[in-house]
C-alpha cells in the first residue's frame, strides 16, 4: 500500500482533520493507495500558495524553466518501475502500457522545456506614425489542472508542462483512482527543485470531487482550466467555467473511427487497429472504438484482426508481461457486456472474445454492427469492439461522421491522395492516415471537436492556450490628436 501526501506550498502535508480515503485494486480489491481527502479549505490554501508563488516564477528567465523542467523529465523516468507497479496496483494497467506513459511523458517535459524559448510575440504594423504595436505573450497566472487515471501519467503531466513553461503556476487536483500514480510525478518535480507554491497537489475522496472543483474554479487567482475526463463531467466543468468567465481547455469523450477502404494494406492496417483498439484494454481517449470496412475486402481484414486480437496476452499484470490487463472496474465489465448482449440480441456477430465475470476481459470483436446498436454509438471504454461494414468511400465517411464525438480517427489506403482528400471530410480534431488512432506526441496540436471537446494541448497551439495576449503599445514620436 502507498500512503500518499499533498504538496501545498512545498509543504507534504495530509488533508484538514487527518480524513483520507483508499483506492482497491480493481482485480483483488487490496488496498493499492491512501490518500488525504482534501476539504475546501485545502483546495483553497493551494491556489493561495500558488498565486504567491506566481509572480516570482512568472519573472524568472526562460532557461530557468527549461533547465527545472528538464531535470524533472530525468527524475520521473528514473521512478520507471516505482510508476509500473503503482499503475498495476491502482488500475490494473500492464507493465507496457506503464512505460508507455513514462516515456511520453518525459518526452511532453522535455518538450515543454524546450518551449519556454518559444513564448514569443509579434510586432503588428500600425497606422499611427511612430507608434510601435506589439502583441506580447504572458502568463496567465494560477492553472487549475485535473487528469484522469487511463494515461496518468501521459496526462498528469500534460496538465502541468506546459502550464509551467509558459510561467504560470498550478494546482494538480490528482485522480481518486490513482492518487499514487500521480503522486509520483509530483514526487518528481519536487525532486526537479521547482520553488515552493508553483506547483500544489490535492487529493480528494470521490464523494468530494465536485466540491474541491467548483471551489477551486471559483478562486479570482485561478485563470485557466485544463480537464481531460468524461464528456458529461466536461459539460460540467464547462458550464461553472463560463459562471465564472475562466477560459478551459477540455479533451473530453471519444469513438474513434478507424477507416479501411478497398485498397489497403490489410497487413498494415491489422497490426494498426490491434494497437489502437487494445492497448490498455481499450481505456484510451483515442481508443479505436468503430472499425468501418469496405465490404469488398471485410472478410479477409476480420479474419486476419480476429486472429491478431485472439493472441494477445491476459492477465494480472503484477503476475508478468501482459497486452490487456486488469480493466479499471466492474462498472467496465457490466457496460461492455451489457453492450455485447445488445449487439448481439440485434444480429451483430461474435467474432472472438465475449462476455466477462471479472476485470480481466479478453479483446473482444462484433461484426457485422449496425446503427440500431448501442455500440455503433456509444463509448465502449473497454476492450469491445464493433466491425461496420460499408458499400464504398461515401458510405465510410458517413458512418464515420455519424457520431456525436469527433478526437482521433484513421483512414488506410494505398493512394495517398485520395485518402487526404477524404480526411478532411472526417470531423475529428486529429486525423492519422495508415497510422493507428491512438498516436500523441508532445509538439503536436492535440484536441478534438463536436462532444470531444474544445482548445489544444501541444507544442504553440498549447501556449496559446496558457497564455495571454496582450496588446502593447510604443509611441516613438509626438503624436497628433484632433482636439
Amino acid at each position: 500500500m502507498n500512503d500518499i501526501d499533498m504538496l501545498i506550498n512545498g509543504e507534504r502535508r495530509g488533508a484538514t482533520g487527518a480524513a483520507y480515503f483508499e483506492r482497491r485494486n480493481p482485480l483483488d480489491h487490496s488496498v493499492a493507495a491512501r490518500a488525504p481527502a482534501a476539504t475546501v479549505a485545502d483546495a483553497r490554501a493551494a491556489v493561495a500558495a500558488a498565486a504567491a508563488a506566481f509572480p516570482a516564477w512568472a519573472a524568472i528567465g526562460p532557461g530557468q524553466r527549461r533547465a527545472l523542467l528538464t531535470h524533472a523529465a530525468d527524475a520521473l523516468q528514473a521512478r520507471a518501475d516505482d510508476f509500473a507497479q503503482a499503475m498495476a496496483a491502482e488500475t490494473g494497467a500492464s507493465h507496457h502500457w506503464a512505460g508507455f506513459n513514462v516515456k511520453l511523458a518525459a518526452d511532453g517535459l522535455r518538450e515543454a522545456a524546450a518551449m519556454t524559448t518559444q513564448i514569443a510575440g509579434e510586432v503588428i504594423p500600425s497606422d499611427v506614425p511612430g507608434n510601435l504595436a506589439m502583441g506580447v505573450r504572458q502568463p496567465a497566472g494560477v492553472v487549475l489542472g485535473i487528469a484522469p487515471w487511463n494515461a496518468p501519467v501521459i496526462l498528469g503531466v500534460r496538465a502541468i508542462a506546459l502550464p509551467l513553461a509558459c510561467g504560470n503556476t498550478v494546482v494538480f487536483k490528482g485522480s481518486e483512482i490513482c492518487p499514487a500514480t500521480h503522486g509520483l510525478i509530483i514526487a518528481a518535480l519536487q525532486e526537479a527543485g521547482l520553488p515552493p507554491g508553483v506547483v500544489n497537489f490535492v487529493t480528494n475522496a470521490p464523494e468530494d470531487a465536485a466540491a474541491i472543483v467548483e471551489a477551486i474554479i471559483a478562486e479570482p487567482a485561478v485563470r485557466r482550466v485544463n480537464f481531460t475526463g468524461s464528456t458529461r463531467v466536461g459539460r460540467i466543468i464547462a458550464a461553472q467555467c463560463a459562471r465564472h468567465l475562466k477560459p478551459a481547455v477540455l479533451e473530453l469523450g471519444g469513438k474513434a473511427p478507424f477507416i479501411v477502404l478497398h485498397d489497403a494494406d490489410l497487413d498494415a492496417a491489422v497490426e494498426a487497429a490491434a494497437f489502437g483498439a487494445f492497448a490498455n484494454s481499450g481505456q484510451i481517449c483515442m481508443s479505436t472504438e468503430r472499425i468501418i470496412v469496405d465490404d469488398s475486402v471485410a472478410d479477409e481484414f476480420v479474419r486476419r484482426l480476429a486472429a491478431k486480437a485472439a493472441s494477445l496476452p491476459l492477465g494480472d499484470p503484477r503476475q508478468g508481461p501482459v497486452v490487456l490487463g486488469s480493466v479499471v472496474d466492474m462498472a467496465t465489465v457490466e457496460r461492455c457486456n451489457a453492450l455485447i448482449d445488445d449487439a448481439l440480441a440485434k444480429g451483430a456477430t461474435l467474432v472472438c472474445g465475449g462476455r466477462a465475470s471479472d476485470t480481466l476481459m479478453p479483446a473482444t470483436l462484433l461484426d457485422h454492427v449496425s446503427a440500431n446498436m448501442l455500440i455503433y454509438r456509444e463509448e465502449s471504454f473497454g476492450p469491445v469492439k464493433p466491425i461496420v461494414r460499408v458499400a464504398g468511400d461515401e458510405a465510410a465517411i458517413a458512418c464515420a461522421n455519424d457520431n456525436e464525438y469527433g478526437l482521433s480517427s484513421a483512414l488506410f489506403s494505398r493512394d495517398v491522395a485520395r485518402a487526404l482528400a477524404l480526411s478532411r471530410r472526417i470531423e475529428s480534431g486529429i486525423c492519422h492516415i495508415n497510422g493507428p488512432t491512438v498516436h500523441d506526441e508532445a509538439q503536436m496540436p492535440f484536441g478534438g471537436v463536436k462532444s470531444s471537446g474544445f482548445g489544444h494541448f501541444g507544442g504553440k497551439a498549447g501556449i496559446a492556450e496558457f497564455t495571454e495576449l496582450r496588446w502593447v503599445t510604443v509611441q516613438t514620436t509626438p503624436r497628433h490628436y484632433p482636439f
